[in-house]
């Protein structure tokens, strides 16, 4: 173990799948139904699950780098160990079986594989992968692999990173190597996690790492990068992979939403809408036709790009051609929404990290992504922030998480029932974890880790989840 102090016996003895009599009574109506073959499970990201930060041969990444800056995590902390994830991940793929999951979402960390971004392969970072990847087919769940979750190498960041046409290349190479490594017995592939956000958060506020603040005109560019850097990704799996793949880029989306029985047709108009005046906003980045029109139609909002005029991307012949890829479904994390021209209502509901609960986005995002792109829709990230800690009876109750789940996945259900092809859901997430510049504060887990002696404990909502994963 990384700190020396945990036994295998004493890892076993300390988590456990708790017994029903401590499970909350969760008994809404009937679970709905969805199609065979639909994929359950839940999603995690390296940095933020893994730690073994100082693995021998591993490459720092910007996170790694970030967090020690003074004063950007909220409460000081890092990732380095995080859960643990790297030397305990049996026996979470044992709590993983015991709770009914049948899908397992995990990103590869470039630089535990390729220390400088490129070049010389570290083989037992990408044994690690290889090891994980086994482990899961062998307690049947499948394994769905993004190839970056922000964890840049901070090699490439020195090297001008996602400001560089070049990365797309070197992205183009370490998805190559993934495919050849993994692409035998990882059927499911998503390449970036939340262009949007990781462009936003990371070079446009500066509040994620590397915590940079560039001007429109540098974050377009980069931004541009990223989606090229994807296209050429795809081409790469589907050129080294020894079985034909599934692959989706998973992008957020928060949608406009009618209020009550209001017409939906505005809301709809709004969720895509793209205006020049908006990029000149605080928050220009969040418009969402802008992250997937060049990825689903081969092109930026016309209008948009030539509005911007000089701070437009850089595109090069063939660019756009080689960002709209193919897709076999198109990736949506979904959290929440926003209703058209309305105002939270005093008191309103929200997450412990001040996110509105709005179910029926769940319900309006696949709808509307479906009509507008016509791929099948794979929820790959959903799920809630809540302030849990353990009862006097042993167990984390947290009966507004499976509430949640309830409400967003009869949403889902109801989309389906309209016509909308959903290909599974993934909560997130599996574990509570390091989750960004808030640190731990914030926990989204089916099982509650306490970070001070690794123990991991299933929730309620772990237990109330069942009924949907084992269908």
């Amino acid at each position: 173990m990384s700190d020396g102090n945990w036994t295998r016996r004493k890892f076993l003895a300390a988590t456990a799948v708790l017994p029903p009599a401590l499970a909350w009574h969760f008994k809404p109506d009937k679970a709905p139904s969805f199609p065979a073959g639909f994929l359950w499970g839940a999603a995690t990201s390296a940095y933020q699950i893994e730690g073994a930060a100082d693995a021998p041969g591993k490459g720092l990444s910007v996170w790694d780098e970030f967090v020690t800056r003074p004063g950007v995590i909220a409460d000081g902390q890092t990732g380095a160990r995080a859960c643990d994830f790297y030397h305990l991940y049996a026996h979470d793929i044992a709590l993983m079986r015991a709770l009914g999951l049948k899908a397992f979402r995990f990103s590869l960390a470039w630089a535990r594989i390729l220390p400088n971004g490129t070049g010389t392969v570290h083989q037992s970072g990408l044994d690690f992968y290889q090891h994980l990847v086994d482990a899961l087919l062998e307690a049947g769940i499948e394994p769905i692999a993004t190839l970056f979750h922000w964890d840049t190498p901070l090699a490439l960041e020195r090297r001008s990173g996602w400001q560089s046409r070049q990365m797309a290349d070197w992205f183009a190479d370490y998805a190559a190597l993934a495919a050849r490594s993994l692409g035998d017995r990882v059927r499911t592939w998503l390449t970036i996690n939340e262009p949007r956000s990781f462009i936003g958060g990371g070079y446009v506020a500066g509040v994620q790492a590397p915590g940079l603040r560039l001007d429109r005109k540098a974050a377009l560019n980069a931004a541009h990068v990223v989606l090229l850097a994807h296209g050429r990704a795809v081409q790469a799996l589907r050129a080294n992979a020894k079985q034909p793949l599934r692959i989706g880029l998973p992008n957020d989306i928060s949608p406009a939403l009618p209020w009550e029985d209001a017409d939906p047709t505005a809301a709809l108009e709004a969720t895509f809408a793209s205006s020049p005046e908006h990029f000149t906003a605080a928050h220009w980045w969040d418009e969402n036709a802008w992250w997937f029109d060049p990825v689903y139609r081969g092109t930026y909002p016309a209008a948009t790009l030539e509005a911007l005029g000089p701070d437009a991307p850089a595109i090069a012949a063939g660019d756009m051609a080689v960002i709209h890829q193919p897709l076999d479904f198109l990736g949506a994390n979904v959290y929440s929404g926003r209703y058209l021209h309305r105002p939270w209502p005093p008191g309103y509901p929200e997450t412990a990290n001040g996110w509105p609960i709005t179910p029926e986005a769940l319900y309006w995002a696949p709808r509307w992504l479906y009509e507008r792109y016509h791929l099948p829709i794979f929820i790959t990230e959903n799920g809630c922030a809540r302030r849990d800690s353990p009862s006097l009876d042993g167990g984390v109750h947290d009966p507004q998480r499976a509430d949640f789940i309830a409400r967003y996945l009869d949403a889902l259900a109801r989309a389906a029932r309209a016509g909308t092809p959903i290909v599974g859901y993934l909560h997130w997430s599996l574990l509570d974890n390091f989750e960004w510049q808030d640190g731990y504060t914030q926990r989204f887990g089916l099982v509650y880790v306490d970070f001070t002696t690794l123990r991991r404990t299933p929730k309620t909502s772990a237990h109330a989840s069942a009924r949907y994963f084992t269908p």
